[in-house]
């Protein structure tokens, strides 16, 4: 059962950095100016991962109903979220497995500061949504146990 979650928590962090990265590397010369002036076009380039950290704040805005101060605290955490997450994924001189549980911890840690921003109310949708997020990753990525058995991504 922990291999089971592990591997979903896994699935889900390398979702959530696939996409950005592979934008930025399309587009490393121009990403800064295109990201903020077009985020409807990053968007449609990012269609396998999450939105970037202002998207996915919005989102969550609509979803739990946040105040303009909550806002501005979880815009701040998923922004650190994806800088970490970076990090952990270019980091060439960590073998790929350590890397992939930093990035699970990094998931788990952000998952924790919005909760606790979070009045009660909003705390049980969120749980409710991190519960729909993790079987939405077990029917989507072999939620069987056996994908850690996948062959990793091709290093670049």
């Amino acid at each position: 059962m922990l291999k089971q979650c592990l591997a979903t928590l896994l699935a889900a962090s390398v979702i959530s950095i696939a996409a950005p990265l592979a934008s930025a590397q399309d587009n490393s010369s121009s990403q800064p100016s295109t990201q903020q002036s077009e985020p409807s076009q990053e968007m449609g380039r990012g269609h396998h991962g999450p939105p970037d950290p202002a998207q996915r704040t919005a989102h969550l805005t609509k979803q739990l109903n946040l105040t303009s101060d909550q806002q501005a605290k979880v815009q701040e955490i998923l922004q650190s979220e994806q800088s970490q997450m970076q990090n952990a994924y270019q980091d060439a001189s960590t073998p790929q497995q350590d890397r992939r549980a930093k990035m699970i911890d990094i998931r788990r840690s952000t998952d924790t500061q919005i909760r606790a921003v979070l009045d009660s109310n909003q705390q049980k949708k969120w749980d409710e949504m991190q519960s729909n997020r993790q079987r939405w990753g077990q029917n989507h990525h072999g939620g069987s146990g056996g994908s850690d058995q996948q062959a990793p991504p091709p290093q670049q």
